[in-house]
């Protein structure tokens, strides 16, 4: 069956990259691996995680302006199929949104490029002249996906059996509300494809998001 609404997570999914974040940690030479653990054992909060990562930047680099995060990002590139995906499914009439927990300025700029309907996404806080300063912006929960679908639904007068929301690790679960589907994309830790298999979600592996059609009726 064709669903009224398809909700990607950016990072991994759409994008060919572990996350948006990652990306940053590489570009600045940094790890935060440590703190990441921490974060998905739900030690810390999503703004703690944000703030350690935003130190460990500029430990390395000190002022960081948007233009440097903007280039950092500049090598990443579309999920295969991915802008086919959408283009169809949109012309088909079905609504599109990117629920992510990534970075805004980057999520932004896919959604602008795949041209969906709405997306959410953390982020950072700049002064008047763009520069980062030591905060980030929560718009929502890693693990809290579910709350922001249920709003999006509610905003666009859709329900929630027509719902098909694709994300590809533990986190995402948290997209599937009730009377939804959820799918699996490509899981590359084994705490998600633990945690995928325990759930009993469809999952799709390999890196091609045609390979979702069948599961959207395309």
């Amino acid at each position: 069956m064709r669903p009224t609404c398809v909700v990607f997570d950016c990072d991994g999914v759409l994008v060919d990259a572990v996350s948006s974040w990652r990306t940053l940690h590489d570009h600045f030479g940094t790890d935060n691996a440590v703190n990441l653990q921490r974060f998905i054992r739900g030690e810390i909060d999503d703004v703690e995680f944000m703030a350690s990562d935003i130190a460990l930047w500029k430990g390395v680099q000190d002022p960081i302006h948007k233009d440097d995060l903007f280039r950092a990002f500049a090598g990443c590139t579309l999920m295969k199929g991915a802008r086919e995906l959408v283009e169809d499914l949109r012309a088909a009439g079905v609504f599109v949104a990117i629920v992510s927990a990534g970075v805004d300025l980057f999520v932004g700029s896919i959604a602008a490029m795949l041209k969906v309907d709405d997306w959410i996404a953390n982020g950072f806080v700049f002064d008047d002249d763009g520069w980062l300063t030591d905060a980030g912006v929560c718009r929502l929960h890693a693990s809290g996906k579910g709350e922001v679908i249920e709003r999006l639904l509610s905003m666009n007068g859709l329900e929630p059996a027509g719902v098909v929301s694709v994300g590809d690790s533990e986190m995402d679960l948290s997209m599937h509300i009730e009377g939804s589907r959820f799918i699996g994309f490509s899981p590359t830790r084994p705490s998600s494809i633990e945690a995928f298999a325990a759930a009993e979600v469809p999952v799709v592996d390999g890196r091609d998001l045609n390979a979702l059609r069948p599961f959207l009726g395309l």
